[in-house]
């Protein structure tokens, strides 16, 4: 069996998405997700003009071989735009070689660890009655553990929280205060657990911008209301800044979406810093990259937590989902569903009830792309947000 088309399909159904195809002479074709919201055409254009033109004639079969080949072979390692090209590829293989044998992924992950794979939803408000009203709608979507964010008086555009209208095609800028922040978020926690109860797992995203003793403090002063996780608290491009968030406090820790290969971890690993591992498999350089690190965290008594909003497209979902069956140490999937328009392009063969997520049992990773339906939802461009303290100082979003 050899490769004899690689392919990048972009298109825009509510957001943007990257999608690899990848045929081989005996027909059988694999779709990779390649999507870095924000700087799609990036990763596009490494994909097209560098790297699938090295993948035609090769064996697809040679997972692992071709992984280090566009890793070491590239000569320049790391960073979004090449892990990103590299998952795309190393998705599509793995769609290829469970299709040829005629499984589920999972199944040649090692097999079902457990039934089904726990998601946790996002609830936000701009007031505690509008996120009450979010939480409630979280939960009779199904879900049974919820993300928890809320707007802080006297800021605008704040993280999560519905934006006012900006110019269509540039980044919204939302603004900060740290003090602010620290001093309402306690008590939001505080009132929803009042109304919720005790049982409600619950989770919050700091999304970096606190310092470590900032961080530590928050840290400290959420312990009361028993957090599932608390999230990105610092930047951790420092893993080093960690250690003062675990000396004042014993809430689980979760880190990584922005992190891109295992070494981004090793410190926070080994020390036992952190209590989950956040990098999508989108971002991480594919199923390969991410089973490793699982296995490493595994040793640490470390779990999965995969990022997985509507900016990681089904296809890359479809591999957490994979993966998160078939791994021991899983903890908990992101899961926020997607727009509707996304539902005529990707048909994931994934199902979500009750909370949580089930793969399909068609052979590979069970998603099927309506290129017809892409056609209808071209690219359009579009930028992540950007932060600025009160002063205008910008600052980590």
């Amino acid at each position: 069996m050899k490769i004899v088309d690689a392919s990048v399909l972009v298109c825009g159904p509510g957001r943007n998405y990257v999608t690899v195809r990848i045929e081989t002479d005996e027909g059988v074709t694999g779709l990779g997700d390649a999507t870095l919201n924000g700087r799609e055409l990036s990763v596009a254009a490494y994909l097209s003009e560098h790297v699938l033109p090295t993948l035609i004639g090769g064996d697809p079969q040679r997972i692992e071989d071709t992984w280090q080949q566009l890793y070491r072979g590239a000569y320049w390692r790391r960073g979004p735009v090449t892990m990103a090209a590299i998952a795309a590829v190393d998705l599509a293989l793995w769609d290829i070689k469970a299709k040829v044998a005629g499984l589920p992924l999972y199944q040649l992950l090692g097999g079902a660890s457990r039934d089904r794979v726990r998601t946790y939803g996002h609830a936000a408000g701009r007031d505690l009655p509008e996120l009450f009203d979010s939480v409630r709608a979280r939960q009779a979507e199904g879900y049974q553990a919820i993300r928890i964010q809320s707007g802080i008086p006297g800021l605008q555009r704040v993280y999560s929280i519905a934006q006012t209208e900006n110019t269509p095609g540039m980044p919204v800028v939302e603004d900060w205060d740290t003090a602010a922040y620290l001093r309402h978020i306690p008590g939001v926690f505080e009132a929803v657990r009042n109304e919720f109860g005790p049982e409600l797992p619950l989770l919050h995203d700091v999304h970096h911008r606190l310092t470590p003793q900032q961080s530590a403090r928050l840290a400290k002063s959420l312990e009361p209301y028993d957090l599932f996780w608390l999230e990105d608290c610092t930047p951790a491009e420092d893993q080093s800044a960690l250690r003062l968030v675990r000396q004042h406090s014993t809430i689980p820790l979760a880190i990584g979406e922005v992190f891109n290969t295992v070494f981004d971890y090793q410190t926070l690993i080994t020390e036992r810093l952190i209590d989950f591992v956040r990098s999508p498999v989108t971002h991480f350089g594919g199923v390969t990259a991410v089973k490793k690190l699982l296995d490493f965290a595994a040793l640490y008594q470390i779990r999965s937590g995969l990022h997985g909003p509507a900016d990681i497209s089904p296809v890359g979902m479809a591999a957490a989902v994979h993966l998160g069956l078939a791994v021991h140490n899983f903890g908990i999937q992101e899961y926020s569903g997607y727009p509707a328009q996304a539902a005529e392009v990707f048909h994931p063969g994934y199902t979500f009830t009750d909370g949580h997520l089930r793969p399909s049992e068609a052979p590979g990773l069970g998603v099927t792309l309506d290129e017809q339906a892409m056609a209808a939802h071209p690219y359009r461009r579009d930028y992540l947000p950007y932060n600025r303290l009160l002063d205008g100082t910008l600052h980590d979003w």
